[in-house]
């Protein structure tokens, strides 16, 4: 499960729409757009056959400086949404929008053409896109079912001659598309690869050795392939511009002198994240390189090779209380907890703690955690039991994110959080925006005081494993609770649900959720009229995601009025027909409605995965053949 240790940046960044949908359907309409006088710049109020000297006659000039204060206003516009807006006011908005908007961000890759993107906007330095849906992190869709980054990094090596930065999550991404980046772009400065594939350390090399100016490479959760090219050692010898590095999700080991020299002419690195590879002696002496660090992996926490010969070892407590700078620690893999009192002299400047690939004990947190007052979004494994809730509800007074992660995700097990670990947070960390919690068991009670204690929360993230289970104090549905959330969080712009629901928890969604952008449903649900209250009261949905739940083709088409306006419907194993789907795609025919079967079934009376999605150019031309497009 892939998606327990991705960054926020996952889809939490998605509070306006996508850039290459809100202004590139300007693209079909403009030239009905209505000629505005004095902002078309066309000359179109000129006079006629008798020489006439008249004002009209000089409107082109007049026009042509309007468009140039208009461009130079518009370079203050940084929100998508805005720039959105401002694409379809007329056409010489459309023009200057497009002349000044120097980044580019793409929800799906499918949603539009790299020969649309970039035909369009012609002075792009900066390119983010995203490939797979996120259900594609629980292992839900087939291998090979596409995200190709190749026809986007062909698309961009031509039309953007200044790109700077490239950001690409669940992507495919091939060690020839990286070569393409390197070679093409000369002043190419930041890449960051989240949740893709496809490469490895040749290509990883490539990028080191022929990218003179890079300031950020972060591997975040990505699988990239071991090629035995010691790629670390490709940088140039020269002093290195690198800021971030991040390669904690390399599946080999690193070269580690390499990489202390590295580190040692980099003296503008600020961000550095360890495989679990180098060990905590190694640590050590990067820390001593780099003091100045303000975000740290540590890789490997276990025991010292001069631990285990019984030698003297480094003082880590020096070397961490020395980077006075450290804000953010995560790593912390294979760890030994007789090392942690080492990170006690930086804990009381911490704002983010990562111990999702900690299993620690609730002892063993407490020792640390007093310590952080600052601390504001902070990750952990639920083996620090409902005890060591209560100690970070005791002392982080500031938090605004929490994630807790499952040691073990079997439904039979005896989950060791539960509802007063998440109720003692409620009461104590009151600034809470963004919750992410597992767990076995939960109440209703619990889920209340959670929307009475923190009403900011934007993000609500409850994910109760096990098939249906309701309040187990009082055998009812948790309608009460997500009902309360929904109610007393204004704020809230994303949601998932879990545990057992009827659909009165989801009529509670539709009349109170009207922000919610993002619904994530796992096994729960009654009956169609659940999703039918959610799709006709949720006007701001974009995203909808649901697996192992009831709904079946009735629910499917009381969407029919919204799917124009929502980025994408991912539904698997509920009760959809292929009939069903087709109506959809009959209906819509400006939807892409994507049938997805595992590789070796044929198509049956039931449909496994339903995925649909808006696309200004149509279906895609590289379906592999477990996909059928409906049409």
């Amino acid at each position: 499960m892939r998606e327990n240790r991705t960054q926020m940046s996952e889809d939490d960044d998605d509070r306006s729409p996508p850039l290459d949908l809100g202004g590139a359907a300007i693209t079909e309409s403009s030239t009905r757009a209505p000629n505005f006088t004095g902002l078309s710049g066309s000359g179109s109020g000129s006079g006629s056959g008798s020489g006439s000297t008249s004002i009209e006659f000089q409107c082109p000039f007049p026009d042509q400086v309007l468009e140039n204060v208009l461009e130079n206003v518009l370079h203050f516009l940084t929100s998508r949404s805005d720039r959105n807006a401002a694409s379809l006011v007329c056409r010489s908005w459309y023009r200057a929008e497009a002349l000044t908007r120097s980044e580019l961000y793409i929800g799906n890759c499918y949603a539009v053409s790299p020969r649309r993107a970039t035909g369009r906007f012609t002075r792009i330095r900066s390119v983010a896109i995203k490939g797979k849906p996120r259900f594609a992190d629980f292992d839900l869709m087939p291998d090979n079912w596409g995200a190709h980054f190749s026809p986007w990094a062909a698309a961009m090596a031509t039309a953007y001659p200044s790109l700077e930065k490239v950001y690409l999550k669940r992507m495919s991404v091939t060690d020839d598309d990286l070569v393409l980046l390197a070679e093409s772009f000369p002043g190419f400065k930041e890449l960051a690869l989240v949740c893709c594939e496809g490469f490895g350390t040749s290509g990883l090399a490539v990028v080191a050795s022929k990218c003179s100016q890079l300031r950020v490479l972060d591997l975040i959760e990505s699988e990239v392939t071991d090629d035995e090219v010691d790629w670390i050692s490709f940088f140039p010898e020269s002093q290195t511009h690198l800021e971030s590095l991040i390669f904690d999700c390399i599946e080999s080991p690193t070269n580690f002198e390499a990489l202390e020299r590295l580190v040692a002419r980099s003296p503008s690195l600020k961000k550095l994240r360890l495989n679990r590879y180098v060990s905590i002696s190694e640590l050590y002496c990067l820390m001593i390189r780099a003091p100045q660090l303000t975000h740290l992996g540590t890789g490997s926490f276990s025991t010292s090779e001069a631990a285990a010969l019984g030698e003297q070892e480094p003082d880590y407590v020096s070397a961490f209380a020395a980077c006075k700078s450290l804000v953010c620690l995560s790593g912390f893999r294979e760890i030994v907890p007789e090392y942690l009192p080492a990170i006690y002299p930086v804990c009381a400047n911490l704002t983010s703690l990562n111990f999702s690939y900690a299993n620690i004990t609730a002892d063993q947190l407490r020792s640390v955690i007093c310590h952080c007052h600052r601390l504001q979004n902070f990750w952990v494994l639920d083996s620090i039991c409902d005890e060591g809730l209560q100690a970070v509800a005791a002392t982080c007074k500031d938090l605004r994110e929490l994630r807790v992660f499952p040691v073990d995700v079997s439904e039979g097990s005896e989950g060791p959080v539960s509802e007063v670990g998440f109720q003692a947070i409620s009461e104590g960390c009151r600034k809470l925006q963004s919750i992410l919690y597992f767990c076995q068991r939960m109440t209703n009670a619990a889920v209340k005081a959670m929307s009475n204690n923190c009403p900011d929360l934007v993000v609500f993230r409850l994910c109760i494993i096990g098939r249906f289970r309701p309040d187990p104090v009082t055998g009812e549905p948790m309608d009460e609770g997500f009902g309360a959330i929904v109610m007393n969080c204004k704020k809230l712009t994303r949601l998932a649900v879990s545990g057992l629901l009827t659909d009165r928890a989801f009529s509670y969604i539709g009349k109170y959720g009207k922000l919610i952008r993002t619904l994530s449903v796992a096994f729960a649900g009654d009956t169609d009229m659940g999703l039918k209250y959610v799709l006709e009261g949720c006007p701001k949905l974009q995203k909808l995601e649901i697996r192992d739940s009831p709904f079946g083709d009735a629910a499917l088409r009381s969407g029919l009025h919204h799917y124009y306006n929502m980025r994408f419907l991912w539904m698997s194993s509920c009760k959809l027909s292929p009939q069903g789907c087709q109506e959809i795609a009959r209906a819509l025919p400006h939807l892409v409605v994507e049938v997805i079967r595992s590789e070796e079934e044929e198509m049956g009376d039931s449909v496994e995965i339903l995925y649909m999605y808006r696309s200004l150019d149509g279906p895609r031309d590289d379906a592999p053949k477990f996909v059928s497009i409906l049409q």
